[in-house]
């Protein structure tokens, strides 16, 4: 009986997870720091479109602080207790932070609703003021997110929804501060408020699902473990493939286990390099657990025949 067991750690790897820690850091800061201002804002100009967006920022801000103690964990070694390390704590965060954006938008809806009820007299001058400062401070923590891996880790995607709700809200602030400037319609501030809480809340919504499928050790999205499995079948000597196994440590560190069957006879220490190097080349998939079993071996899990 054969068996490998595979890492995929590489530099690359590390030079990622260190530009997503940096990119997070800046971004927290300048976030922390115009969410004072904006606050200050919000209350001299009676503001909820303004208000509604420090809020948000004030949960960007502990987004990316969260997001930055996830990346600090998971750069913790396994350890007798979690075997794994704690990279899976960067999941746990993307999970915090999508809840705190659906929290969020449910409480600036609630807001909005009272203000459509009893309309409130609005600055429209400090209020754009401060909107267009608050628009091109999202834009470059936007930018510096963007630079990250927001494609792949889900901690850096939801800091980056966070800000692009942020950026959102400055644009909608924006667009009603002018309308309560040139036509005195105090009703833009809660229109406003109430189309970047439903974007908030969608976003929020899909990182939330996202974190839950992975916590649920569900397929990565970008995998078919049908084609996987038949890529395995084609190499030489395999005759069958079961106990096949696809999940996710954190967002950007696939796993994968599975038995091989092959034929008695062959060089089993050559397959399971070919196996190997195939899933990590062709599948991008950094960690590998694989058994090989000859023919005839009757060790099959009954409860995981539904993955064969």
């Amino acid at each position: 009986m054969g068996h490998d067991h595979s890492h995929g750690l590489d530099h690359g790897h590390h030079h990622t997870h260190h530009a997503n820690k940096k990119a997070l850091l800046i971004s927290f800061l300048l976030i922390a720091g115009y969410m004072i201002a904006e606050i200050v804002g919000g209350l001299l100009t009676n503001s909820l479109a303004l208000l509604s967006d420090a809020a948000h920022m004030f949960s960007d801000a502990a987004s990316l602080g969260v997001g930055l103690l996830a990346f600090k964990l998971g750069e913790k070694m396994a350890d007798e207790a979690r075997t794994y390390g704690y990279k899976r704590f960067e999941i746990l965060a993307a999970l915090f932070n999508g809840v705190l954006l659906i929290f969020i938008s449910l409480m600036i809806l609630w807001e909005a609703y009272e203000r459509f009820l009893n309309p409130a007299q609005v600055g429209g001058t400090g209020m754009l003021t401060v909107a267009v400062i608050g628009m091109f401070v999202n834009v470059v923590v936007a930018w510096i997110l963007l630079k990250g891996d927001t494609s792949e880790n889900l901690n850096l995607r939801a800091a980056f929804l966070h800000v692009i709700g942020d950026l959102l809200g400055s644009v909608g602030a924006i667009i009603a501060a002018l309308l309560i400037l040139f036509f005195g319609w105090n009703y833009a501030d809660p229109v406003a408020s109430t189309i970047v809480s439903i974007l908030i809340l969608v976003s929020g919504w899909r990182v939330t699902k996202d974190s839950v499928h992975v916590l649920m050790e569900g397929k990565p999205s970008h995998i078919d473990v049908g084609e996987i499995k038949q890529r395995l079948l084609n190499l030489a000597s395999v005759t069958d493939v079961h106990d096949l196994h696809i999940w996710s440590i954190t967002s950007d560190f696939p796993s994968l286990s599975c038995h091989l069957i092959v034929d008695p006879g062959k060089d089993r220490d050559s397959l399971l390099r070919k196996a190997t190097d195939l899933l990590h080349e062709e599948f991008s998939i950094k960690h590998t657990t694989i058994q090989i079993e000859g023919a005839g071996s009757n060790i099959i899990d009954k409860e995981d025949q539904c993955c064969n």
